[in-house]
């Protein structure tokens, strides 16, 4: 980060690309190599102190000003809550704090921050351009655009994983502050659409199409997906956006609606526009890494039988043993992480929160050898391509009626017994 050569007893990390990995590899990386999660945890510290800036997507030459947000913030909370703690905490949180303050959010930008980024600060979110209106803002990057709407959504996670650091740091009012950033993603929220949509810096909503508006890859309002994707980017805060689409059975409605409703043009028309939005199922992009949590969250609805479904849906069609590979970009192992977590049975919705959702097991026994000596095992009785739907569950001997558990019982080892059958129990996991 100075240009200049460093020694160091510690393993030293680079090329992590952030924006892909924060939301399966890191997760699964603290499971089953925590070592090096904490070595490459203190790699970014490092880099803080030598660049003066937390990175977000570090690599050989230095810091890459590489897609949006500041996702290493959310990933250093997972950890901590993990109990990877191998670094120094005080400095992490400083870098967070600087990039939340001082640095740019514009994406493939590095440097400080501009005028969008104090009118985010005031207004609680990134302003959009209407369609055909001239840039005027110097910084954006003319080819990556605003990207107004997943800016605003990506700032209120990584705000509110902020927070939740500043809070188990004892800082109050930090607390107070980062979490009130958090609930931005509320104000791109348009209740006529049911989408997250972009406004004007007026504070007038801009009338897009959120399925094909934006310019390539969406990117003047979205990223490389369109609004049908970004509608489910609100992981931090799920009860909350449940709320804004009016309920359990609405929330529900609108994710069967993303997985059968039509591109509305053809495939060559919306890939010309979309060529990362690939392994379609409607709207639904197993190939592009912001989808990787939607299936899962069926089990926040009054129906988990249907995340069994979907995930062992997805795992069929697109990641098959096969000449066709996988659906869309490795990106740095973060579609890798997403089908060991699935084919496991399990996956961690919101990174920061420890806690796992269940899916359906690929295989009929997963035996995870931890750090500590102990092992966490999976077994999926009867499970086959048929049997593909829960209908009991326990947890080291005890009955477990709803879909989660914590990361605390996987590291303290156990085993967590499926039932598996061909009929889905749709009562099973419902709270």
């Amino acid at each position: 980060m100075t240009k200049k050569i460093h020694e160091t007893n510690r393993p030293f990390y680079v090329d992590d690309w952030t924006w892909d990995t924060y939301l399966a590899l890191h997760p699964l990386r603290a499971i089953v190599n925590p070592v090096l999660e904490q070595d490459m945890v203190n790699s970014y510290i490092t880099m803080y102190t030598q660049g003066g800036r937390m990175p977000t997507f570090p690599v050989l030459f230095g810091d890459y000003a590489c897609m949006n947000s500041f996702h290493s913030t959310i990933m250093i909370l997972d950890d901590y809550r993990k109990g990877l703690r191998n670094f120094d905490v005080n400095k992490a949180y400083e870098g967070m704090v600087k990039n939340a303050t001082e640095v740019t959010m514009l994406p493939w930008r590095n440097g400080p921050k501009t005028s969008l980024d104090e009118f985010y600060y005031a207004k609680g979110y990134f302003p959009a351009l209407k369609k055909g209106e001239v840039e005027t803002v110097p910084q954006v990057n003319p080819v990556e655009r605003r990207q107004a709407v997943a800016v605003t959504l990506g700032a209120s996670y990584d705000n509110w994983a902020l927070s939740e650091m500043a809070g188990e740091l004892g800082k109050k009012d930090a607390q107070m502050k980062f979490g009130t950033r958090a609930g931005n993603y509320k104000n791109l929220w348009n209740d006529n659409v049911k989408m997250f949509m972009p406004k004007d810096n007026s504070g007038n909503w801009i009338n897009i199409d959120p399925k094909f508006d934006g310019g390539m890859g969406g990117r003047d309002y979205y990223d490389e997906n369109n609004g049908w994707t970004y509608l489910w980017h609100v992981q931090e805060d799920m009860p909350g956006l449940i709320k804004l689409m009016g309920g359990k059975t609405m929330f529900e409605n609108k994710l069967d609606q993303l997985f059968r409703e039509p591109l509305g043009r053809s495939k060559y028309e919306f890939w010309a526009k979309f060529p990362d939005a690939t392994g379609l199922v409607g709207q639904y992009s197993d190939g592009n890494e912001p989808s990787f949590h939607i299936p899962y969250l069926y089990n926040f609805t009054n129906s988990p039988w249907k995340t069994q479904k979907r995930i062992r849906l997805l795992l069929d069609v697109w990641f098959k043993d096969n000449i066709f590979g996988i659906p869309g970009d490795e990106d740095g192992g973060g579609m890798s992480a997403f089908v060991v977590f699935s084919s496991m049975g399990f996956y961690p919705v919101t990174p920061g929160l420890p806690i796992y959702t269940i899916g359906s097991p690929v295989f009929s026994k997963v035996t995870i050898n931890l750090e500590n000596g102990k092992q966490f095992t999976m077994i999926a009785n009867n499970c086959s391509v048929v049997n593909k739907y829960i209908q009991s569950a326990k947890m080291n001997g005890q009955l477990l009626k709803n879909p989660w558990f914590t990361h605390e019982q996987l590291i303290n080892g156990g085993t967590l017994e499926l039932e598996m059958g061909r009929k889905p129990n749709k009562s099973w996991g419902v709270e």
